[in-house]
């Protein structure tokens, strides 16, 4: 069972059909215990950084989701999900995140970039990706302003090209996570969903 965290800020009801299109069984919550039990947690997210960390907060899910994550439970961000797994975000002020890796969120930095990046874009996937098992170059569905910048070498960053190179998807362990939306990226989110589902 894969628990998706409802933490009020979401593309929940999209996450769940494209799981369940893939048959991967899943239940949105917010509920402690039924994360505890889960096999695998994703964390999705729509919206801005601070309000994101806001609802954690007084859902008392943090503790949990760190806990779990320590644990070694296999954890999938998406979009807001994936930044909120870092230490910071410069969106509407320097914000702390779970600070479970290490990097920052940033803005776009290039002036003649259109932002936010919404669309389709191209991804360049690194070798021994096991979120990509199967995937080559592969188009994605981003919509976001802000980025990742990290300096660990231990992850295993997927890039993208807007304007400049970006890392907008990591792999560490048992944790993943992807700036764009697998659940919008049609059969290519389809299979990268069911490779964090058989892992």
């Amino acid at each position: 069972m894969i628990a998706i965290i409802d933490y009020k800020l979401g593309n929940l009801g999209s996450i769940k059909n494209a799981l369940d299109a893939i048959n991967l069984k899943s239940v949105i919550t917010s509920d402690i215990n039924v994360i505890k039990k889960a096999n695998k947690i994703i964390l999705p997210g729509v919206g801005a950084f601070k309000k994101a960390m806001d609802n954690l907060f007084e859902l008392n899910l943090i503790e949990t989701i760190v806990n779990e994550i320590k644990k070694g439970k296999p954890v999938l961000g998406i979009c807001l999900g994936m930044q909120l797994l870092f230490s910071s975000s410069e969106e509407h002020g320097l914000t702390n995140g779970l600070n479970i890796l290490d990097g920052r969120i940033v803005r776009f930095k290039n002036n003649s970039l259109k932002i936010p990046h919404v669309g389709w874009n191209d991804l360049i996937i690194p070798s021994g990706s096991k979120l990509f098992r199967g995937l080559n170059n592969s188009y994605v569905y981003f919509v976001h302003s802000y980025h990742l910048i990290t300096d660990n070498k231990k992850y295993l960053l997927t890039d993208s090209i807007y304007g400049y190179k970006f890392a907008c998807a990591v792999e560490y362990k048992n944790i993943f996570a992807t700036q764009f939306h697998p659940e919008k990226s049609g059969s290519v989110g389809l299979k990268i969903l069911k490779n964090f589902g058989d892992l």
